[in-house]
This record gives structure tokens, sequence and C-alpha cells, in this order.
């Protein structure tokens, strides 16, 4: 069953061939004509609860005459709702590997070919889909969903995210040092803070701002750091390098976790780690970012989307992309059949071509990109040259989401943004209704027209590159194939063994970054591996091999 498991469960690409004009309205699917159909939307990614407002919803109505009720994950929710037998209207997984074949299995959602709903309903999501009999042991040959973030060529990446981004003005001011590696960086960081040593509020500046809210197996950003400098992937208790398949175990000795500890410990011995990183929540961390308090990141969304204001640019301030040259950033290849966070449809629904409808709406082009920026004519449309652009309001909903929508709109732009937080098609794909061109803004001649301010001129002249993009493919990157590869379910005896040893490794792991000399950091680090050993950390790197082999097999397929 396993061996089953190691084959995507449910994807569909969405075929370029396809994706020409939009969605048909439909009149009273389902229910009495001009009757509004309020769905239930239960999705494992939403941050809200309750009814869909704003522009998104004003659309969805008029367009569909339906009203949406987001429901999200929490403690106990999918087993209550397995319970009653009533998953929702539309159903949309974190992961396909562990609720979403559970949910298969049980009959508890619509088999998308009943009834010829996708063909009348669904005509974009159509082509190249692997079905469910991986899961149900052929008893079953039937197409339940699709995974986001389908692309149409599996030779193209995403957009770099692991962008290190800096304070650009202060590398300027120390005169564009060269930074080769690690050792350089944190030299430049030093240096950095002795010309800023104060935020927008006078209190003290870090080198970086860390925060537990997102560590699983290990500490996030220690082992995001070996992804952003050696482009080693996380894969379960450890790092994947999917230039050759080789798997680093998180404590290996003189391995890259270990490695990216010390250097986080080296920054916080010399005074540039923010002390609140182990304790503080995502949300405390972005606000000393906004508030100047740090001076880089690894990541674009706690960096330079952050810190970009119009009033820090306008004062001559930018963070931007200064990596190291030994430095090579992962950037994730995109996946023609789409990842694991997976749209499908409840069984029990009584409005199955309804919930067909909108989801295939979404995968249009106008509607991917209105879910992206917004109600098109207002917000975005394309010029003459089937280029997009952002209109005036659009520009100012994306740089600040709490601007006031007007045109009819109520609310914020924020508050009318699709609060099932799932996407069809990956930002970065092609976009056909376009002329060459991407659903991602950061790639349209439009918005890359001009520099925003002149200190961004000044990151242009110096770097000889008018986009992210542009800039780091010019230096070393590694990219990690698309494919249909997810982790294998673990048995309850594993998942035991499992958070024994990855709480350890975490909590040592602080421990370790938060030591006050090379002495104390090593002792940690011994008595680590020791704990992690006795919990049972040799079955975990097993398990974790073996994903990692299954995953390189994948890998090898699509790149012979």
């Amino acid at each position: 069953m396993r061996k089953l498991f190691s084959k995507k469960l449910l994807s569909v690409l969405l075929a370029s061939s396809m994706v020409i004009g939009s969605a048909s309205a439909l009149t009273g699917c389902g229910s009495k004509k001009n009757e509004v159909i309020k769905l239930n939307v239960y999705s494992q990614l939403a941050n809200f609860s309750g009814k869909q407002i704003g522009w998104s919803a004003d659309i969805l109505k008029k367009k569909f005459n339906v009203e949406l009720n987001i429901i999200p994950e929490g403690d106990g929710v999918f087993e209550t709702r397995m319970t009653s037998g009533n998953l929702g209207d539309i159903v949309v997984w974190g992961a396909d590997n562990d609720k979403y074949p559970l949910a298969v299995k049980n009959n508890l959602l619509f088999g998308w070919e009943d009834d010829n709903v996708l063909d009348e309903y669904g005509p974009y999501i159509k082509k190249n889909k692997e079905l469910t009999k991986t899961i149900t042991n052929g008893a079953s040959d039937k197409l339940y969903g699709f995974g986001a973030n389908v692309a149409l060529n599996s030779k193209d990446h995403e957009s770099f995210f692991y962008t290190w981004d800096t304070r650009w003005d202060l590398y300027k001011k120390l005169g564009y040092p060269k930074i080769k590696n690690l050792q350089d960086y944190h030299k430049m960081l030093k240096n950095m803070q002795k010309l800023c040593p104060s935020d927008d509020s006078g209190n003290k500046v870090y080198a970086v701002s860390l925060w537990p809210d997102w560590d699983d197996a290990m500490v996030m950003y220690v082992k995001a750091m070996a992804t952003a400098y050696y482009g080693y992937d996380e894969l379960a208790l450890g790092l994947y390098d999917p230039t050759n398949g080789k798997y680093h175990d998180a404590l290996e000795e003189n391995g890259p976790y270990l490695e990216m500890l010390k250097w986080f410990n080296d920054l916080y011995q010399d005074g540039l780690i923010d002390p609140d990183s182990m304790t503080q929540t995502y949300d405390e961390m972005i606000a000393k970012v906004q508030n100047g308090g740090t001076l880089f990141s690894i990541f674009n969304y706690s960096g330079s989307l952050g810190y970009n204001t119009k009033e820090h640019t306008s004062a001559g301030k930018l963070m931007y992309c200064m990596k190291p040259e030994d430095a090579s950033p992962i950037v994730y290849g995109m996946n023609t059949q789409g990842g694991d966070r997976v749209w499908s449809i409840g069984a029990k629904t009584e409005y199955p071509e309804k919930c067909m409808e909108i989801i295939n709406y979404l995968a249009t082009p106008e509607g991917r990109m209105t879910m992206e920026y917004g109600p098109k004519g207002y917000t975005w449309d394309y010029d003459d040259q089937k280029h997009a652009y952002l209109t005036d309001v659009g520009m100012k909903c994306q740089k600040d989401k709490n601007t006031t929508m007007g045109g009819g709109y109520k609310g914020s732009y924020h508050d009318g943004e699709l609060q099932i937080n799932n996407v069809t098609w990956s930002l970065d794909a092609s976009n056909p209704d376009s002329d060459g061109e991407t659903y991602n803004k950061e790639s349209w001649a439009s918005y890359n027209a001009t520099p925003s301010s002149d200190i961004e001129k000044d990151w242009r002249d110096k770097t000889g590159c008018t986009t992210i993009n542009e800039y780091m493919e010019k230096g070393k990157y590694t990219v990690a194939p698309g494919t249909s590869f997810s982790k294998e379910t673990q048995d309850t005896t594993l998942k035991t063994t499992w958070n024994q040893v990855t709480t350890e490794i975490k909590n040592s792991s602080w421990k370790a970054i938060y030591a006050k000399s090379d002495k104390k950091f090593d002792s940690v680090v011994a008595s680590m591996k020791k704990s992690a050993k006795k919990y049972g950390y040799d079955k975990c790197v097993e398990w974790s091999r073996n994903q990692a082999s299954r995953r390189k097999a994948l890998e090898d397929a699509i790149t012979r």
C-alpha cells in the first residue's frame, strides 16, 4: 500500500489549449432560480472563519449567485465533520497524504466525473489526471480533485523567495563590499549595525529576528538557511540535495543543519540576534521588520515585502537582494501535475455543479488573475499588447492591502481577499490570456518599467538588473525539479517516536542558538544528539532516507 502512495494521489494539468474565454454562468443550478446559494467551504488552509465578504464575495455572487461560508481547520474539526459524513460543499486539503485519502476511502468526496459534472461545468479541468485507484487499491478509478500550483512546463521555475534581502542603503554606505561567504556576511551585518543601531522607534536593531511558529521537524530558520545557502531542500528530518539526491540528516557531523545552527549562534554571541526570537510570534517579528528593526532576511516575505514601504523608500532606505557569491539558493521547479493542496467537492453537497463551476472559474486565467489582484477592469486589466497592468487603485491595493476599495465594493482590499487560501495556477505559470507574461506581477513589463525610488534605481544601476529574478539568475542557484512527490504516511509507532525526537531537536536547537560560548554550544549539541538517539533518532532518519530515495526516483524520471 505504501508503494502505491508514492504516486501523486490526484492532480490535474490545466491545459493551456483549454484555457480560453471565461466560465459560463449557471442559472439556479440545483436550486430555485434566483435563490442565493450558500456553500460551506471547509479549507484546511484557511485562517478565517465565517462568511466571505468584500469584493471577491461580490464577484462570486454576481457570477454564480452564491455566498461562501469559510470553515477553517482546527482541533477535531476534520474528525467531527467526518463522523457527520458531511465535510462541506467545497473541500480544500492542506496535504494529499493523510486525511484526503481517508476521505476518499470513506466516500466523503464527490466524483467529478459523475453525472458529467466535470465535462459540463469544469471545461478547464479535464486533462492528464491520475485517478484514485492508487488510494483504493483499484476499487475506484474516479477523479476527486486536483492539486494547486499547476504549471504548463516542468522546466520553468517559480520566482525566488530565498532572496537574501539586505538593507541596501546601508550596504551602499559601506561602499558595496564584496561578500563571498557567510563569514563575510556576518562581518557586513556587524558593520551595518554600527551604522544603524536603532530602528524607527529608537529600539535596538538586530541583524535578524527569528520566530518559532513555523518550526516543524527542525528549527525552521536554521534549516532554511541551509536551503538559502546550499540549495538543500527540507525533507523530513534533514536536508535533501536535489542536484544529486544526497541526504543530510539533521544531526550529521559537520552537516548543513549543525553548520547553520553554529552560524546563528555566532551571530547571537556577537549581539546580532533578536533575543525575543525564541518566544515571539510571526506577527511580532514582522512588526519589527516593518519598523526597521532588522538588517536582513533570507526570505522576501520577512524582508523586502515587510520593510519597503513608501515612507522608507522615499527616505532612501531599501531592503533588497544582496546574496553572498557562494550562495546557491533553491528555487522550485513548477509541477504540471499540481501540488499537494487539493481542491475537492464534498459528497453530500446539494450543488456539485455549482461547486465545480466555481472551482473551474478560479482555474481560468481571468479567475486566477482576479483572485490575485482584484476585480478585472477596476484593479487590473490588459493593454492593447495583451500585457497585464495594475490600475492606480490596484497599485495602491498591492502596496497596502488595507486600502479602501471604493468603486462600489465595500471594505478594504484585504477584507475581500478570498479566504479559502488556495490557488489553482502557479503564480509563475504562463498566463495564456497575456502575451508571454506570467500571473506574477513581478514579471510584467508594466510593473518593471521604472524603479519606484532613487534607492531602487541605485540597486538596478549597481547590479545591472531590473528584477529580483534577473538578479538571482545571474549568480548561483539550485532548481528543485517539480514532481508529484509527497511523503508517505507514518504509522502510529513512528509518529510517537517522531514527535519525541523532533521536539528534542527543536528545543535543543534553540538552546544552542542562545549559547553564550562555543563551549556551551558544543555541550548543548552533544546532549541533543545523545537524547535524540535515545528517543529513536535512527528510525526517524531511516524513514527520512526512504522518502529521499522516492523523491530522487521521481526527479530522475522527469529529467532523463
